[in-house]
């Protein structure tokens, strides 16, 4: 029917048929477009973000408030023993010295200490696997400490700061942690390129050693301790602790089989420890003063302890990090950076660096920790948001990460090394406009294939979390990219058969 003949209802008889059909079809057009404003308008309102000046790291904080970067508010780094010292440097591993290893253990696990490398295992839970020397029984020979610093997460740089600004809080770090263990070796596996970080950790190193922290029976204590640092060639896949320690021993960096997990049989076999750096940073302050204290740093804001170092990247106004209670909301963290660059919107965030789910504007004021993030559908992961504005398209944005993930698969088991590359070719095509309509059914079987329990370890999978909640939120925009004409027979993909 052509607008010229299209009946207009206000020249029909009141209460014909088509008068009726046609007023509930209006009403309806009404309602829906109201809906529609309404969704629109509180979507924006979602994405509302105040407007603030950038603040430094360690804000107006105090030892007891901020105890990752509290000294930085007297000295914009702190590479020098003496200054380190002067700051409450070294006091953790002097107390903890006093203490048995048994009773420094209790304390990191009275406090809940949760890794935050991105899994948030509880840090004194794992130390607590490792088998310790004990009156009457064998020795159970050498065992090692290694720190995770191989932080090549995309988006992800708060290791770094610590690393290059207060090298001696990681070093004091590592030589309580290693009574703790009883280890008496440790390396600080470091991503290569973090040049600085290598240098002011090697120069933390030396003059730990010249003051007796560090070699033989340390400050008196029977314990000894040697720590290395140990840069990698530069592959995101040593973030899993047992490539790393494949790595660390001069082999491919392929994840290991577990169990064993490495604290019975890690690095040359013997027993070993992984903890990020932002971990075991927190150790000394904790040492100092008490669980309890340690615990009730989140201000009631989370189930979880502590502090969080948070950051923002991506097309925000001022890009940093902050060092905030666990359990600040993603809005909070987001009005430190500056709120959106101005005329851009947010369209959603990643919570913890690349392999992370989306989040939508309506996420944001979720408690910003490990159980509530995971509850929305995503993962803290490390904590530092990676916004996505509204001139972004999506497709771009997820087949950019998911290159990065085919390049850094180790190739070790087939879902990964081809299942990747193969999402890869398929979000191409649909980011040139030359998909199929089935290829979005095929990536959403890749999101499953590649999921949690079906690859040797947690890329894959990790890989694919961007991916699925980019399907879910915005599948409009995959099927933007279908082609409109026919794709002849030969050229096509058929849908995996589950």
């Amino acid at each position: 029917m052509t607008s010229e003949n299209k009946p207009d209802n206000k020249d029909l008889p009141e209460g014909s048929t088509v008068s009726v059909v046609a007023g509930v079809a209006i009403a309806k057009a009404e309602e829906k477009a109201a809906q529609e404003a309404a969704a629109k308008a509180a979507k924006i309102e979602a994405a509302k973000i105040p407007k603030t000046e950038p603040t430094p790291i360690h804000g107006n904080g105090t030892a007891e408030t901020h105890p990752l970067t509290w000294r930085l508010k007297h000295h914009q780094q702190v590479l020098g023993m003496d200054t380190y010292e002067s700051l409450e440097g070294y006091q953790g591993l002097k107390k903890a010295l006093k203490m048995t290893p048994a009773e420094v253990q209790g304390i990191i696990k009275d406090a809940v200490l949760r890794g935050r490398g991105g899994a948030g295992f509880p840090a004194g839970i794992k130390w607590s696997l490792i088998p310790m020397n004990k009156e009457g029984s064998p020795d159970v020979g050498p065992k090692y400490l290694v720190c995770n610093a191989d932080e090549m997460e995309p988006g992800t740089f708060k290791d770094r700061l610590l690393m290059e600004k207060l090298p001696h809080q990681l070093v004091e770090a590592m030589i309580l942690v290693s009574y703790a263990i009883g280890a008496q070796t440790g390396y600080i596996f470091l991503r290569g390129e973090y040049v600085l970080a290598a240098k002011n950790l090697n120069s933390a190193i030396y003059q730990a050693k010249a003051k007796g922290y560090l070699g033989e029976n340390i400050l008196d204590s029977g314990h000894n301790f040697d720590l290395h640092v140990h840069t990698g060639a530069g592959r995101y896949i040593c973030g899993e602790e047992t490539a790393l320690i494949n790595s660390l021993e001069g082999r491919r960096a392929n994840p290991r089989t577990k169990p064993p997990f490495p604290q019975i049989s890690g690095a040359w076999g013997k027993p070993t420890i992984v903890n990020n750096v932002e971990t075991l940073c927190n150790v000394p302050a904790i040492i100092v003063r008490g669980a309890t204290w340690f615990k009730g740093l989140s201000n009631g804001r989370s189930g979880d302890a502590g502090t969080k170092i948070y950051g923002a990247s991506g097309k925000v106004k001022f890009p940093g990090l902050w060092e905030l209670p666990i359990g600040t909301s993603a809005r909070e963290i987001l009005a430190l950076a500056g709120g959106m660059q101005d005329g851009l919107e947010l369209k959603c965030w990643l919570p913890g660096g690349a392999s992370t789910d989306f989040l939508m504007p309506e996420h944001l004021d979720l408690a910003m920790d490990f159980d509530t993030i995971g509850k929305a559908g995503s993962r803290m992961g490390t904590g530092l948001l990676m916004v996505v504005d509204q001139t972004q398209n999506i497709v771009s944005a997820v087949r950019n990460l998911e290159e990065f993930f085919a390049r850094e698969s180790c190739g070790w088991c087939t879902p990964c090394r081809d299942g990747l590359p193969w999402a890869v070719k398929l979000l191409k095509g649909l980011e040139q406009g030359e998909g199929k309509a089935e290829d979005i059914d095929v990536l959403l079987q890749l999101t499953r294939f590649l999921g949690p329990g079906k690859t040797f370890c947690a890329h894959a999978p990790g890989a694919m979390e961007p991916l699925q909640s980019a399907l879910k939120f915005f599948r409009s925009e995959f099927e933007a990219g279908v082609r409109a004409t026919k794709v002849d027979a030969i050229n096509h993909i058929s849908v995996i058969q589950a």
